[in-house]
């Protein structure tokens, strides 16, 4: 990695501001339901904690648009924060909580942690300055620290002020450990994989996918298509698909990927078969159709059925290195994401492989299946992994600072 990581960094009783991802799902009664994104980002919390820096974590919740929202207040967090802490540090950790993420209080709250003191700053995004990327507000928060860290691979392709704008005021800007481990697997992945290299993409629609598309068709040896996108693609060929989604205007680019894979030799398998339903719904009647032929008129798919699975099974446990980003179906209606779970147990069981699996619908499968333990790098960033794919610039990458 070109970038200074948090471990070329003398932490020594140094205010470190720590940019995290603790962008989790709350209940109603504001309670964290999925605490995964807080537990990703220990590593690098603990390793300044324990080379006795100051620690100060900012992050966003939500999108307040600028406003204080009590339901978007990253106060839940603290108790989690301080639990997970205690079990890897052993001992009780004091994890204050400062009302807001500047002003005078923030900075005294700073300015008065001792060595080996956590502070988590309320959500950066109830000022209008985060999104912004105001230079006002982001020589506020830089006015908090002496150094800067960022481990929220998750916001990184967004150039805010806590994630770009802060680093034009610091001396020093490092990546974290989460940050660092993200940019080594999907950099690895983007310029020398280990091969057969083979990525799955799934989702709803082409036009969402279709630059990262082109892109892996210029690394890939094989590229597997699933969910709602792969009805474009197959009406693009002339077949059929009944009332499943297609992006009608999108046919054209997606006949100009399948040329660019056939140009390339890269191998592009859509399904060949299908699990049908009479309607959108967790209780529709449903059917297995395969063949070329016309799909029934009144009929959608959504999901893929088991000759598909085995088909991209097979691929898979050839594989070297594997990216898969998105489901190959309406994974969040039970009849219709065995498509989507028998796809996470395909990568699980290839454990020679190099497995990097990112999006919110392909990670739930690892957990849904009991496999996560099983997949080699599993990223906290949806988007910015699919952007990184594309071979996009990152802001919260770019402006870190080079070694």
């Amino acid at each position: 990695m070109s970038k200074l990581s948090i471990r070329d960094l003398d932490l020594t009783g140094k205010r470190v501001f720590i940019r995290v991802d603790f962008n989790v799902p709350l209940s109603k009664e504001g309670t964290i339901t999925d605490d995964t994104r807080i537990r990703e980002t220990i590593p690098t919390i603990e390793y300044a904690l324990r080379r006795k820096a100051k620690v100060i974590l900012a992050a966003h919740l939500g999108r307040p648009k600028g406003k204080h929202v009590d339901s978007m207040s990253l106060r839940p967090v603290v108790a989690r924060l301080r639990m997970l802490l205690d079990h890897v540090l052993d001992e009780d950790e004091n994890v204050a909580f400062a009302p807001d993420c500047v002003g005078p209080v923030a900075l005294e709250m700073a300015n008065n942690l001792e060595p080996g003191q956590t502070l988590l700053l309320e959500n950066l995004r109830f000022h209008a300055g985060e999104e912004g990327n105001d230079p006002g507000f982001a020589e506020e928060l830089a006015g908090l620290c002496d150094v800067y860290v960022n481990d929220a691979f998750g916001a990184a392709h967004r150039a805010h002020a806590s994630t770009e704008g802060i680093t034009h005021f610091v001396a020093q800007s490092a990546a974290g450990l989460l940050m660092e481990k993200e940019l080594n697997y999907l950099g690895k992945a983007v310029t020398e994989p280990f091969r057969p290299f083979v990525a799955i993409i799934g989702g709803a629609k082409v036009s969402d996918k279709i630059e990262v598309i082109n892109a892996l068709l210029d690394r890939v040896d094989s590229l597997l298509i699933g969910g709602a996108m792969a009805y474009t693609f197959l009406n693009a060929q002339g077949q059929s698909t009944g009332k499943s989604l297609v992006e009608g205007d999108k046919t054209d680019i997606a006949r100009a990927a399948l040329k660019k894979a056939d140009e390339r030799g890269v191998k592009f398998l859509l399904p060949i078969d299908h699990v049908l339903a009479d309607r959108f719904g967790a209780d529709a009647k449903t059917q297995i159709f395969s063949g070329k032929g016309p799909f029934p008129a009144e009929w959608m798919a959504l999901d893929i059925g088991p000759e598909t699975v085995k088909m991209f099974a097979a691929e898979i446990a050839d594989a070297a290195t594997v990216v898969w980003n998105g489901p190959m179906g309406v994974a969040e209606l039970a009849p219709f994401a065995k498509g989507t779970n028998a796809i996470a147990k395909a990568l699980a069981k290839n454990e020679d492989a190099i497995t990097i699996v990112g999006g919110g619908d392909s990670v739930a499968a690892l957990h849904n299946s009991g496999v996560a333990d099983k997949i080699t790098h599993i990223s906290t960033g949806g988007g910015a992994s699919l952007e990184f794919l594309e071979g996009k610039t990152l802001p919260g990458v770019a402006a870190l600072t080079e070694k």
